[in-house]
């Protein structure tokens, strides 16, 4: 049986949320001169993009904007970064994705990162759903949803932005 889709966050709930998330990364990363967020393609590097901007708006920080590219049907193969791992050597990285439900990506994109000395490393969603396989969490959230596994939530940035539960 279909149901209608919920909506859970309007545009201006997840505007909320990500300068929160977007202070909470600034008080985190307070001693850094530079600060990479690695935003997993699709929905996690417009998410990454909109936390970008928001920090820009709030702080003189540097951002480095990285999108990561994970095939999250074989997260086994290759993970492809559009900046090269000298640039993040050695600095506070925080990997942002949409939505965290079973872990997976956010767990092989961790890996990745991982083959690389940093300062510090964190993770960003703006929906936590709590219901991991891999042992990841995320350091920086929106909005935790205990959901039925038969459930689906669908992260839309078009405008308006909303998040649904389907």
């Amino acid at each position: 049986m279909k149901t209608d889709p919920t909506l859970i966050l309007s545009s201006r709930d997840i505007e909320i949320k990500t300068k929160r998330i977007s202070l909470q990364i600034l008080e985190n990363c307070i001693e850094d001169d530079v600060i990479i967020i690695a935003g997993v393609a699709e929905n996690g590097w417009i998410f990454a993009e909109l936390i970008a901007q928001q920090i820009k708006t709030l702080s003189n920080k540097n951002i480095l904007l990285a999108k990561v590219k994970i095939d999250k049907k074989k997260p086994l193969h290759s993970v492809h970064v559009s900046i090269e791992a000298e640039l993040y050597k050695n600095k506070s990285l925080i990997l942002v994705d949409d939505v965290l439900n079973t872990g997976s990506t956010l767990m092989f994109a961790a890996k990745h990162f991982l083959d690389v000395p940093l300062k510090q490393f964190k993770t960003a969603v703006l929906v936590d759903r709590n219901h991991k396989n891999y042992p990841i969490k995320a350091d920086f959230k929106g909005i935790s949803l205990s959901t039925s596994l038969n459930e689906r939530v669908e992260v839309n940035f078009e405008t308006p932005a909303k998040a649904e539960l389907l």
